[in-house]
């Protein structure tokens, strides 16, 4: 029985890990309101259901010591895609292409993953979570990647995912998972530089770009630079719940 759905008095229930999913806030439009609501494209939590997980989502809190109360009630987390990460939190000053920084985000989101590493809940980083993955490891980022690998593929049109093709290491996690080249679907304009301690790459793009890492340690912690939630391939989701399950 997993750690976050015990006693809910449903055998079928009880069976399903409890995922949660990063959330942030922000403007939003619907019928006749206008107002800040906890967004989170329904994609994620659709990917989750999709493996056999049940998914709440976990907007930000006042007060980032919460998260570690929070994750004693789950059995895995899903860091989401969003905005650019603050360059301050890797040591960079801001490129004039990166995004307006979201602190409250930035916080709530790094407490989650060092309260779930320090639990041993198994992580999965999307496109900015696995970036904030390598960036609570002590890595940085290349912060505009046209002008690292002389082209825009891996972002050409805003708002619209673009499929490119990845190559997966043989020996990794990912690489198990996923044992050949594959299309992936990107929206990105940043990318991991140097990776953190206790990280090693198990995917790149053809232009080198790293495309998923993973921890070196025993646990499940691993990223991915695209998004996966989008289609049907629910491998990698299903490794995390599979993960979750086994507690």
């Amino acid at each position: 029985m997993s750690r976050g759905t015990a006693g809910w008095g449903g055998d079928a229930l009880d069976s399903k890990p409890l995922i949660g999913i990063s959330t942030y806030f922000t403007e939003a439009h619907w019928g006749a309101w206008s107002m800040r609501a906890a967004l989170l494209p329904a994609f994620y939590p659709s990917y989750v259901r999709a493996a056999g997980g049940l998914a709440v989502m976990l907007p930000p809190d006042e007060t980032p010591e919460a998260a570690a109360l929070l994750v004693e009630r789950l059995d895995g987390l899903v860091l989401a895609g969003g905005e650019d990460l603050d360059p301050e939190l890797y040591g960079a000053a801001p490129h004039p292409r990166t995004g307006t920084p979201c602190p409250e985000r930035d916080a709530w989101e790094l407490a989650l993953l060092r309260a779930a590493l320090e639990r041993g809940l198994p992580v999965l980083g999307i496109c900015r979570g696995m970036q904030l993955m390598n960036v609570a490891a002590g890595g940085t980022l290349a912060q505009h990647l046209p002008e690292t690998v002389g082209h825009d593929g891996h972002n050409p049109r805003p708002g619209v995912f673009t499929d490119h093709a990845v190559e997966t290491v043989p020996g990794t996690r990912i690489g198990e998972l996923l044992p050949h080249a594959l299309d992936v679907a990107s929206h990105h304009h940043q990318a991991v530089d140097r990776l953190g301690a206790g990280l090693v790459a198990s995917a790149t793009a053809k232009d080198g770009t790293v495309e998923a890492l993973e921890s070196t340690g025993p646990g499940f912690a691993l990223g991915v630079q695209w998004h996966p939630e989008v289609g049907d391939d629910t491998r990698v989701v299903r490794a995390l719940v599979e993960a979750a399950a086994r507690g």
